[in-house]
C-alpha cells in the first residue's frame, strides 16, 4: 500500500522553504501530492493555473512529488487521494496557533487522515511568500528565497522593479 501525503498550500510564489518541506516529505511518503488551493482570503499574484506550473518546474528531478489544484474541503480531497496525511509546514510559533486549529478540525472532519507538522531548515523559516511578494514589489532580490523559475516569473510581475538603474535594495529607496 502506498503512503500518501498531501502538502496543500496557496503556493503564491512556492519558496525554498515549501521547497525543503517536500523534499523532506518525501522521504515519509511514497508520494506526495502537492496541493496548490485557492485561498479566498488571498488575492493571489499568479493563477492557480500559474502557480502549479511553477510548482512543476521548481520540483522537477524530486522523484515521488507530483503538483494537482483542488477546491472545497481539503480533507475531502485528501480522501479522493487516498492519502494518509496532510503535510504542513511550521515556520514559526506564530504558525503553530492556526494549524493547530485547522488540524483539529480536519480530524473532526474525517479522522482517518493525520496531519504531520514539518518545520524548514533553521536557514528558511523566516522566508514566507507574502515577504517575497513584498520584496520583490519594492526591487529586492529574492533569488535567495526562490527557485529560478520562481524568480523569472516575479520578475515579469514586476518589471519597473527589475528595471536598470533601480536600487536592488527596498531599504535603498
Amino acid at each position: 500500500m502506498n503512503k500518501i501525503g498531501i502538502y496543500p498550500g496557496s503556493f503564491d510564489p512556492l519558496t525554498h522553504g515549501h521547497l525543503d518541506v517536500i523534499r523532506r516529505a518525501v522521504k515519509l511518503f511514497d508520494h506526495v501530492i502537492v496541493a496548490v488551493a485557492t485561498n479566498e482570503a488571498k488575492r493571489p499574484l499568479f493563477s492557480k493555473g500559474e502557480r502549479c506550473q511553477l510548482v512543476n518546474e521548481a520540483i522537477e528531478g524530486i522523484p515521488g512529488v507530483s503538483v494537482d489544484a483542488f477546491e472545497g474541503l481539503l480533507v475531502d480531497y485528501a480522501a479522493r487521494k487516498n492519502a494518509h496525511a496532510i503535510i504542513r509546514g511550521l515556520r514559526a510559533i506564530s504558525d503553530y496557533e492556526f494549524e493547530f486549529q485547522m488540524a483539529l478540525m480536519n480530524r473532526q472532519l474525517n479522522s482517518d487522515i493525520e496531519t504531520i507538522f514539518m518545520m524548514p531548515k533553521d536557514q528558511y523559516t523566516f522566508i514566507s511568500s507574502g515577504m517575497v511578494k513584498e520584496v520583490a514589489s519594492l526591487g529586492g532580490d529574492i533569488r535567495p528565497f526562490v527557485p529560478e523559475a520562481i524568480h523569472d516569473a516575479m520578475k515579469k510581475r514586476f518589471p519597473s522593479q527589475y528595471s536598470p538603474g533601480h536600487s536592488s535594495h527596498p531599504l535603498n529607496s
